[in-house]
């Protein structure tokens, strides 16, 4: 039997997929992956799945933004144009710092927002044109497909996913990345 073979099993209820994922895990088999019309609330603690560090990013795109409006408005407001704007002193950044918190604030959120969303289309890999991977369609309505390594365990998978709940268990051959 070839490695690049997997078996697709699908489930109808996310709560069945769940204890499903456990039961799979437990037995030692490596799953592929999991397509969701949803997410299901603790599916990546039961695959096991690394804790995300998108939010370290968070933090160093907003601590780039709140660079980027201290830099600006001093570049702006005291050194290159400064103004008399209600009796208020423009000779110092620090004689000014109330005035500019809000713009602080919004850019320092702008940016955290903003290079988040690209960090993770730019991680998922996804990006304008991209063929779709999802090898069923019944995944983006109500469906839950689990897909999992072959390894001359044929028989004992098929008879394990029937135990856990699969609705529909479909063995196929996966192509590779350099087809």
């Amino acid at each position: 039997m070839s490695s690049n073979q997997v078996i697709h099993a699908l489930y109808d209820d996310d709560d069945t997929l769940l204890s499903a994922v456990k039961s799979i895990r437990e037995k030692k088999h490596h799953i592929e992956e999991v397509y969701t019309p949803f997410p299901v609330h603790g599916l990546d603690k039961a695959l096991g799945l690394a804790d995300t560090r998108i939010s370290i990013m968070a933090f160093i795109y907003g601590c780039i933004g709140f660079s980027v409006a201290i830099l600006m408005m001093n570049y702006i407001m005291i050194e290159d144009w400064p103004q008399n704007i209600g009796g208020k002193p423009s000779f110092s950044y620090l004689e000014n710092m109330p005035a500019f918190v809000p713009i602080m604030f919004e850019l320092t959120v702008f940016f955290a927002a903003h290079l988040m969303v690209i960090t993770f289309y730019l991680r998922s890999r996804l990006w304008p044109f991209k063929e779709a991977e999802n090898p069923n369609p019944l995944t983006t309505d109500d469906k839950f497909l689990v897909e999992i390594e072959l390894h001359d365990n044929e028989k004992e998978l098929n008879a394990l996913l029937k135990e856990t709940g699969a609705i529909d268990i479909t063995t196929i051959e996966k192509k590779s990345d350099h087809d």
